[in-house]
């Protein structure tokens, strides 16, 4: 333990000086340039490790990827689009892709749902009540999803029908006279897949709730109270006038949302492994790579989820800057 700290201590303050004295370095050598193409050139200097980084690290192996998809299992062969083709005709990678599909749907959207509903009330409470229940609703964000599964596992376990229910949604099932259910094993109409998706909606929320908060109090008071004096209703004002007005924000929280549930993996990694139906494309990507070897189907499996994730990332590109025009 003493060693691990050691070396954690040793890697910042190592990481943190190197990068001061790179950068300083960089500062010398531009200095003993004349003044004008000094000023031209320090910029891209000073962003030119930042830019290495990113090419090592980013971009090369995007590009890997990509070559590897077309592979065989141990990337020594060519196989062409053999490995895409297997995957779409799989039943097994279709029920994956359906999963995926509905996390992509029901996560975003709920989070987004019980984000505006805490937001709008928790603005309604005294500063000190708010401060307190929105640091609470973000508590979990900070919580690992490993530990997330460890807190809710409290509430699916499913002990014999002979033995005293620990779980809580068993105990009162089983107290309304019902006998124990497997929740994680129950793929009936994908309940243990929505029962997942609880964990990462009860995580996501209070994102979107501080998010949606402050746009909420960004919308200008003088629209509102004309509304009142017109007549309106609350129920009116907060669905036609609040709503449009921090529709970029909700856009925005709901693709950033989206991008994490994509990459949504140790939930499901800890709590079912993929099994009883719960199987998404992330964990699926891990399962090929590791599990079975096969680096050239589990490429693939980047690719396409690549290049489900791209579009939304430059609809979010849009949308930023359609917002900074807009200022």
């Amino acid at each position: 333990m003493t060693i691990t700290i050691l070396n954690a201590i040793i890697a910042v303050v190592g990481g943190v000086a190197g990068a001061v004295v790179l950068f300083w370095i960089l500062n010398k050598i531009t200095e003993l340039l004349p003044t004008k193409p000094q000023e031209f050139i320090k910029p891209y200097v000073f962003i030119l490790p930042a830019f290495a980084a990113l090419a090592f690290y980013l971009v090369y192996p995007f590009f890997q990827t990509v070559v590897n998809s077309f592979a065989n299992r141990d990337t020594t062969a060519w196989v062409g689009f053999a490995n895409y083709a297997s995957l779409l005709t799989s039943p097994g990678f279709r029920q994956t892709l359906v999963n995926t599909l509905l996390w992509i749907i029901i996560v975003p959207a709920f989070a987004i749902v019980f984000g505006l509903i805490i937001a709008t009330l928790a603005d309604r409470l005294r500063p000190t009540g708010e401060k307190i229940s929105k640091t609470i609703i973000f508590l979990p964000l900070a919580i690992s999803a490993v530990g997330s599964w460890a807190i809710w596992q409290l509430i699916y376990r499913a002990q014999p029908a002979t033995q005293n229910q620990t779980g809580l949604l068993n105990a009162i099932w089983v107290g309304l006279g019902g006998d124990p259910v497997p929740w994680m094993q129950t793929s009936d109409f994908k309940l243990n897949s929505f029962l997942l998706m609880v964990i990462l909606i009860w995580t996501q929320a209070g994102f979107a709730m501080v998010l949606l908060s402050a746009a909420i109090k960004g919308v200008p008071t003088d629209t509102l109270e004309a509304a009142r004096i017109d007549g309106a209703g609350e129920g009116k004002i907060f669905f036609r006038i609040v709503i449009p007005q921090i529709r970029a924000t909700i856009i925005t929280v709901f693709i950033t949302v989206l991008i994490g549930v994509l990459k949504t993996f140790d939930i499901v990694y800890v709590a079912t492994n993929g099994g009883f139906g719960t199987n998404i494309i992330a964990l699926n990507f891990y399962q090929e790579l590791y599990n079975s070897r096969n680096a050239g189907t589990a490429a693939a499996i980047v690719v396409m989820l690549m290049i489900v994730i791209v579009p939304f990332l430059l609809y979010q590109i849009k949308q930023f800057r359609a917002e900074e025009a807009s200022r």
